[in-house]
């Protein structure tokens, strides 16, 4: 390791460095670093704690983009009245060129029977890999709110959520499961898939088990 020194003219301070970090001898005001005797290391790796600065471990601040804010987040916002009244909104992918799986449960999820009228219920898993977009969550959440005055088949209700999904955001890819609980002593689990998932893509199980009642 190739170091370099230099020393002030007073004698009092000196530095040391190999170019990726830099030691120092002196009194530095208003500074922070690791001290080994009267030596100071100054690093934007942090020698006291070993920990690398954000913009080294890619984890920097999302950049500022000229995209829309959020329509709902941070606003009182009322439960749309029908899923054809609710918006999804969509903010740009972050991680724009990774490929990566986000997960949505939501584990209470209320429709009505289009029958009887009597409440459906069911946990849903949503899991899809972002193109160009994400959608928001409090506008996904306020969409399978909107399901709660609504009538529709387990089915209609479970693939009419994963295909409107697939397609205003158009993910790279999209599956969703309805495991929806009894109903005339029969539960009803529907999944659907926008096709076989890009190869390398992460996708855990869904960890949902099989209606069992009380087995």
């Amino acid at each position: 390791m190739q170091l370099q020194a230099a020393q002030s003219g007073d004698g009092e301070t000196g530095a040391v460095s190999n170019g990726s970090w830099r030691v120092e001898c002196g009194s530095v005001a208003g500074a922070a670093g690791y001290h080994i005797g009267g030596w100071r290391a100054a690093s934007s790796y942090s020698l006291a704690t070993g920990i690398l600065s954000r913009q080294q471990r890619g984890m920097e601040s999302t950049p500022e983009n000229t995209a829309p804010k959020p329509a709902f987040l941070g606003k009182d916002t009322p439960l749309p009245a029908s899923p054809e009244e609710a918006m999804l909104d969509y903010v740009p992918n972050p991680r724009k060129g990774a490929l990566y799986l986000v997960r949505f449960a939501a584990p209470e999820f209320t429709s009505l029977c289009p029958v009887t009228n009597q409440p459906d219920f069911a946990h849903l898993v949503i899991d899809y890999a972002p193109g160009d977009t994400i959608v928001e969550s409090k506008s996904l959440k306020l969409f399978l709110g909107s399901f709660r005055n609504h009538n529709g088949f387990h089915e209609d209700v479970t693939v009419g959520i994963g295909q409107r999904l697939a397609k205003e955001m158009s993910p790279r890819w999209l599956r969703i499961g309805g495991y929806w609980y009894p109903r005339g002593g029969i539960p009803i689990d529907v999944f659907w898939q926008t096709g076989a998932p890009p190869e390398g893509l992460w996708v855990p199980d869904q960890g949902v088990a099989s209606y069992r009642g009380r087995g």
